[in-house]
């Protein structure tokens, strides 16, 4: 049996309580209104560019002391003509048959002026909502992150046992211990998807008042078009069905697996080939409505056919990471016996694997639409690459260059170092392509990695370890009555 340690434990409640911390901290630091946004913008104009365009910005919403402006301030603190000078004022413009345009081009200057200040102030608006947006959207990204890696772990639990795999069954307890996650990450992130519902950020655009609504001036066709497909209550509905038919699958196909070790025949573990193969066709379904729902719709003017498939990748493989990481952590304590270095080297290539297939849609998606050249399509790469030039790319280097390099050799593949290594490299690769995915369309260009990014990952990433690893303490590491298992023990090529 294995015993949590209390140094992990401790370390799983620091991060925790750093993460709630600076997940307050991000929240309280948001601006409150357009007055904060424009002294963050002030400040943040450092170059003189930047200083130029704001001194323009607020002449043009202040505007100087012209007479126009002066004689409005006249009249509205009741400085009337004397009535001695009416006559001659009378005179003045009958003597003077351009004073009418004058008058004119004064009224449009004013009009002008107003103009841009209501301009000024949309913009401020604007940027107002994605900095209040950006302690969301981070505690976001690190949810759904963390959630879906899980679910990678428990897909690749169920193609093992409907492959009826001979080299796995060791494993599986280190999957079911990793999956233990997902109860606890389904019900954080369901609150969230909640609390967006209820306005309580503007993540999602589809959701904001007026938008469906012909006569408002928020109205947006296409999305309007949109929903009977796009509106919270179907779209909650929804997120409920995926969540509670994952975590059933997930409830009872570890139920079946430690009853299978008490058990004199091999019924339990035909139970759970049954249900795996039904959760794997409720999955591939619910995988790719839920990518649409909880990703793409961040955007609601764009849509990829490929995008169900290039987020599987995205979490699959990190999922298997997961597994292999914890494996190498658990072996390294003086556990899994029986897992040896050929176990380890078939999740490194399955690491390896999974990241070219990654790479193979990430390439099919991006220069299908970029050859295309559909204005509609290429916007959603253009502000990637003109905003997040170094995440998108970046991207790239961490989840296809640096597992090629690092994980196509066979013999790195059996080395525990190696594997953390990229292993560590791959997650955070993966964190930085769901952060692609969501951040341009709610922080747009106020986007940065600060305190609120990395505090959410800290918070998630330690209820991930104490979940996990309080989860593997109650069972013991091995499914001693698989009718695999001894094939699995002496697994070796």
């Amino acid at each position: 049996m294995y015993t949590f340690s209390s140094k992990l434990k401790t370390f799983s409640f620091i991060l925790m309580a750093v993460g709630v911390l600076g997940i307050g901290y991000g929240f309280f630091n948001a601006p409150k209104d357009i007055h904060e946004v424009e002294n963050i913008l002030s400040a943040s104009s450092h170059d003189g560019h930047g200083e130029a365009h704001h001194e323009e910005a607020q002449a043009a919403v202040h505007g100087e002391a012209e007479p126009a402006h002066e004689e409005a301030q006249a009249v509205a603190h009741g400085k009337a003509i004397p009535a001695h000078d009416q006559s001659q004022t009378v005179a003045h413009e009958e003597a003077n048959p351009t004073q009418e345009a004058n008058h004119a081009t004064t009224a449009h200057a004013a009009e002008s002026k107003s103009d841009a200040h209501a301009e000024h102030e949309e913009h401020l608006t604007h940027v107002l909502h994605q900095l209040q947006n950006k302690p969301w959207a981070a505690l976001y990204v690190a949810c759904i992150f963390f959630l879906l890696i899980t679910m990678g772990t428990l897909v690749f639990y169920a193609i093992q046992q409907v492959a009826q795999a001979g080299w796995s069954p060791v494993l599986f307890r280190v999957m079911q211990g990793i999956t233990a996650y997902l109860p606890y990450g389904s019900v954080l992130f369901f609150i969230l998807l909640v609390l967006c519902g209820l306005h309580f950020n503007h993540l999602f655009t589809w959701m904001a008042d007026g938008v469906t609504d012909p006569t408002s001036a928020n109205y947006d066709k296409l999305i309007a078009g949109k929903s009977g497909y796009l509106n919270f209550g179907f779209w909650i509905v929804r997120a409920a069905i995926f969540l509670i038919g994952w975590n059933v699958y997930r409830h009872f196909s570890r139920k079946n697996c430690l009853a299978q070790d008490e058990a004199n025949d091999n019924s339990f573990y035909k139970k759970n080939f049954n249900i795996s193969a039904g959760f794997l066709v409720f999955f591939i379904v619910s995988e790719s409505i839920m990518s649409w729902d909880w990703i793409m719709s961040f955007d609601p003017h764009w849509f990829s056919t490929l995008f169900g498939w290039y987020v599987f990748a995205s979490f699959f493989v990190s999922g298997i990471t997961l597994i292999a990481m914890v494996t190498v952590y658990l072996k390294s304590k003086g556990y899994l016996e029986y897992v040896n270095t050929s176990h380890i080297h078939d999740l490194a290539k399955f690491m390896f694997g999974i990241s070219i297939f990654w790479t193979y849609l990430w390439f099919s998606q991006f220069m299908l639409i970029w050859y295309a050249n559909i204005p509609e399509e290429i916007t959603y790469f253009i502000t990637r690459i003109e905003l997040y030039n170094l995440p998108f790319f970046g991207a790239v280097v961490m989840n296809f260059v640096f597992p090629l390099l690092i994980l196509l050799n066979t013999d790195f593949k059996r080395i525990s170092w190696v594997i953390v290594m990229a292993g560590t490299v791959i997650l955070l690769g993966h964190y930085v392509d769901f952060f692609n995915m969501i951040m341009p369309a709610t922080v747009g260009d106020q986007w940065f990695i600060g305190v609120s990014e990395i505090s959410s990952v800290l918070f998630f990433l330690g209820l991930f370890i104490f979940t996990v690893f309080t989860a593997l303490t109650k069972v013991p590491l091995l499914a001693k009555r698989n009718p695999y298992i001894e094939e699995s023990k002496h697994f070796h090529y």
